[in-house]
């Protein structure tokens, strides 16, 4: 019997989740999403919505009303609210997966506590204390807030004592937690998926390049050894059964000099790192976690095609209405187009794939290609 999925967010993964559930009307019936931006992506993909804020108590208790089955595109939603709502509505991931999410700090408890290697890290409770803490670590060290950060947003770099009193200063009266610094020879990610039934699948690696926190690629399958394929892979099998959830998950890793892996973040829900899935992979993560959290077979996970992911992001100097993006769409090169309204700086509006659709196995030459084409996108502004 197909059913009525709801959506907290409608913004591209909310987008792509739909265009997704469009393509099996033998399981989803219709779309529903609650997001605060008025015809968001979503809704232009086809999903009825519901406008209000991802924490709006009274908005996922309409949308729980509307719905068979919950999910989610951004981990915002009040987990409190979420654990309120009672069958026959399934949520998956479950809250209690998104409460531990949400806070960065029992994130890496929870992740510590079930051997799953991660960096050293403590709580801290004042400046005092992290001075005190600091010591342990040296520097440089990470000082994290625990909750709302994304991106980036809400890390700062300890790397000299004179530091301390800014860096504490800079997020408030906001809980934060020290890490030890990684340095680490690249940043990886590995999209796994896990079914109400316990079946687990899992992508290739992904290497992800970022500048300025913000994902810029993520090349298909990663530069590393076979020996840290494996042991990424191993390490988010680890994960998701930990967690006991349904849906997919990012899961983002350092690989270390030794080659050693850690992780570092977990992201309940499709992720960016994940969008080269749409053509390299005969199931894409959008569609997994539908099958996923449906409790239907887990599609083939196998990269079919060596890929390259460029996310398209807004101009620091461009802001306004935007009606499209120029961009040479040649064989092999794909573009996804978010639909958002206004393009403000380094707002991700979207992403292309480069495809090695002749499988010559040369990675070099799509990440030489993808450089190539973004340094040449424009966009089409209002007037």
């Amino acid at each position: 019997m197909n059913k009525i999925l709801g959506i907290i967010g409608g913004g591209q993964l909310g987008m792509m989740l739909t265009e997704a559930a469009k393509q099996m009307p033998e399981h989803i019936s219709e779309v529903i999403v609650l997001d605060p931006n008025v015809n968001c992506p979503a809704a232009k993909a086809g999903a009825k919505q519901i406008v209000g804020n991802f924490s709006d108590k009274n908005a996922i208790v309409e949308l729980s009303l509307q719905s068979d089955i919950i999910t989610y595109e951004i981990e915002s939603g009040d987990a409190d609210a979420l654990m309120s709502i009672k069958e026959p509505i399934t949520i998956n991931p479950s809250p209690e997966i998104l409460r531990i999410v949400q806070d960065k700090y029992l994130q890496k408890k929870f992740l510590d506590e079930n051997k799953i290697p991660v960096t050293d890290f403590v709580p801290i409770s004042s400046e005092p204390d992290l001075e005190q803490k600091i010591l342990q670590f040296g520097y440089p060290a990470m000082l994290k807030l625990r909750r709302g950060a994304y991106d980036g947003r809400g890390n700062y770099k300890i790397e000299v004592p004179g530091q301390i009193a800014q860096g504490y200063s800079r997020f408030g009266s906001n809980p934060v937690f020290l890490e030890k610094h990684v340095d680490f020879l690249c940043e990886i990610s590995v999209i796994g998926a896990r079914s109400t039934k316990g079946e687990i699948a899992v992508y290739s690696p992904v290497e992800n390049i970022h500048e300025e926190n913000i994902l810029r690629m993520s090349i298909a399958p990663a530069r590393i050894t076979k020996r840290v394929s494996e042991q990424a892979e191993q390490i988010a099998r680890k994960v998701m059964n930990a967690f006991q959830g349904s849906g997919v998950f990012g899961i983002e890793m350092f690989v270390t000099h030794d080659e050693r892996v850690l992780v570092n973040e977990i992201a309940p829900r499709v992720h960016n790192s994940g969008h080269h899935t749409l053509q390299s992979s005969a199931t894409s993560q959008f569609e997994q976690h539908l099958r996923a959290i449906l409790g239907l077979k887990l599609g083939k996970t196998d990269l079919l095609h060596y890929a390259v992911m460029s996310n398209i992001l807004g101009p620091k100097d461009l802001k306004g209405r935007c009606e499209s993006v120029n961009l040479e769409q040649t064989e092999g090169v794909y573009l996804k187009w978010y639909k958002k309204d206004e393009i403000k700086p380094l707002r991700k509006m979207g992403h292309f794939n480069v495809v090695d659709i002749n499988d010559t196995r040369k990675i070099d030459s799509l990440i030489s290609r993808s450089d190539e084409i973004r340094k040449s996108i424009s966009f089409t502004m209002e007037r």
